[in-house]
Formats: structure tokens, C-alpha cells, sequence
């Protein structure tokens, strides 16, 4: 006995040698991110267009307020880099002002649909049963609605001369807070069988208690991978949304409202009003979701294993 407790002593230590040269959780996760060179390329994508539309219009200059209809349709030239668009709007200047517009949408109703989210599906995976029933329901039914109908009931039903940027933002929260609370919905299921849990039932833990202090921290990976998607997925339905005429009041621009505006006018050889707009959403969608991908892969323990 006496020679088996050394040996456990030893193996112990040898363990938290071995944590202790892995580093910390955070420490992993960021490891294993950077080794994913695609992800890596996402970050910077993201910078470099957050410095763009927020940084841009301090150093490029125009005017986003009042329209010049003798610049209009200007091809790219050395007084527009990317040329003026049907309104004589910069291009290059309404790209940046877009991309702001766009950002701040796509992260708003990230954080919108995700909190949202995470509450309903940690609810309903905890108390289970009737409650878990009747709540994933709703979901299902929901879910069932054709994406597209909805989009053109809420572009009809609303204000046809440019609708407020907090609606906006609801609007797009409502139809992305599905995906989240399925998936905390699920980890939840499996966080609720584990010991700390059921310990702190133990010692009278309220249930709100339960699911804001243990079982919600304890999905963040899934929380975090699934965020970044939103963003991603909030500025490919605001473009949708603004081809059907769903968009923010003049002067207002998004990349989605520069695509549905530009698209008119592309048969007429303006390729410059629909192709900056376009490349810009491709490359922050791809990068979100080249983030969200080793986001995933970071928080996969296996994966951080092999």
C-alpha cells in the first residue's frame, strides 16, 4: 500500500507537469487556431475590413449625403478610384459607408440571436420534459416556415421608405436565434447529467443559478463557433432582404442595398457598381466562416489531442 501511494503521487505530478507545459485552456484554443492558416487569413480579412470602413473615410474623403447626378455612372478614374454609381455617389467612399452599415448589423444581430438563443435552448434542455416538449416546438414550427416567404411578407408588410435600423436588426435576430437554441438545446442535455451540476442541486442551487453559472459557461465553445456563423449569415440575408426592397432609409447604404442598386445598371456595362459591393460580402462571409471553422476545431478537445 505504502509503495502504491508514491506511484499515484508520481503519476499525479506527472499529469500536472503535462498540463502544465499545454498552458491553459485559452492557451490551447489559441494554438491550435493559429495553426490553421485559412483561419489565420480570416482574421486578418476582418481587420483589414474593419480598418477599411471605420479608418477609410477619415483619409478618403466624399460626400455619402447629397447626390450629384451630373457624376452619375462614372467609370473609375483618377478623381474615383471605383467610379460613382447612378446617384454619383464614390463608389470607393459608399463601399466604406456600407461596410459599416453592414458590420454593425451582422454583429448586432449576432449578439441579438445568440443571447437570445442560448437562454431559450438552456431552458428548454435543462427542465426537460413538457417544458423541453413544448418549446422545441415552437422552434420546429418555426423552422418549418419557408425562409423565402417570410422574406418577401416582411419586404412588403413593412415601411417601403427605409426601415429603422433597430427593426432591421430585430427583423434578422428572429430569423437567426433558431439555429443556437437547438445546439445549446442539445449541449444542455448532455451538461445536466454531470456531477458539478447535480452537486450544486445538492446544495440548493436555484435552476437559474444552475444554467447561468455552470451549464451555459460550460457550452461557450459551441457558443463562440456558432457566433461567428451569425455574423457571417446576418449579411448574406440582409443582402437578401434588400434585394426584395427591405433596406435602410436614404442616405443609409449596406453592400447588400450597393448590390440590389447596382445590379440594375450591370446590363448597361456598369460592372463597378455591383462588383465591389459583391467581392466585399464574399470576403467577410468567407473569412467568418474560415474563423468559425477552426473556432470549432480549437474547442474540439479530440482534435486538440492528436
Amino acid at each position: 500500500m505504502a509503495a502504491v501511494i508514491p506511484d499515484v503521487v508520481q503519476d499525479l505530478a506527472a499529469e500536472g507537469g503535462e498540463v502544465y507545459k499545454q498552458g491553459s485552456l485559452a492557451q490551447l484554443v489559441l494554438r491550435t487556431f493559429t495553426k490553421n492558416k485559412l483561419a489565420v487569413a480570416g482574421v486578418a480579412i476582418v481587420l483589414f475590413m474593419v480598418l477599411f470602413c471605420f479608418v477609410g473615410p477619415l483619409i478618403y474623403h466624399t460626400d455619402q449625403t447629397y447626390t450629384n447626378i451630373l457624376n452619375s455612372n462614372d467609370p473609375p478614374s483618377g478623381a474615383h478610384i471605383l467610379g460613382t454609381d447612378n446617384n454619383g455617389y464614390d463608389i470607393l467612399g459608399r463601399l466604406m459607408a456600407g461596410g459599416q452599415s453592414s458590420i454593425e448589423i451582422g454583429l448586432a444581430v449576432a449578439a441579438v440571436a445568440t443571447c437570445f438563443g442560448v437562454v431559450y435552448g438552456a431552458v428548454a434542455g435543462y427542465f426537460g420534459k413538457i417544458v423541453d416538449a413544448i418549446m422545441m416546438r415552437i422552434v420546429d414550427i418555426l423552422l418549418a416556415v419557408p425562409i423565402v416567404f417570410l422574406f418577401i411578407f416582411v419586404a412588403t408588410t413593412l415601411t417601403p421608405n427605409g426601415t429603422p435600423l433597430w427593426m432591421l436588426i430585430v427583423v434578422l435576430a428572429g430569423l437567426s436565434w433558431l439555429g443556437p437554441a437547438r445546439l445549446v438545446r442539445g449541449e444542455t442535455l448532455s451538461l445536466r447529467t454531470r456531477e458539478y451540476v447535480s452537486a450544486v442541486k445538492v446544495m440548493g442551487g436555484r435552476s437559474r443559478r444552475i444554467v447561468l453559472r455552470h451549464i451555459i459557461p460550460n457550452a461557450i465553445g459551441t457558443i463562440i463557433v456558432n457566433a461567428t456563423f451569425q455574423v457571417a449569415d446576418a449579411i448574406l440575408i440582409l443582402a437578401i432582404l434588400q434585394f426584395l426592397g427591405f433596406s435602410l432609409p436614404p442616405p443609409t447604404a449596406t453592400w447588400g442595398q450597393m448590390l440590389s442598386q447596382g445590379s440594375s445598371f450591370l446590363a448597361d456595362g456598369y460592372w463597378w457598381e455591383v462588383y465591389p459591393a459583391l467581392v466585399a460580402i464574399i470576403l467577410v462571409v468567407v473569412a467568418f466562416n474560415f474563423i468559425g471553422d477552426a473556432l470549432r476545431d480549437s474547442f474540439e478537445v479530440r482534435l486538440q489531442e492528436r
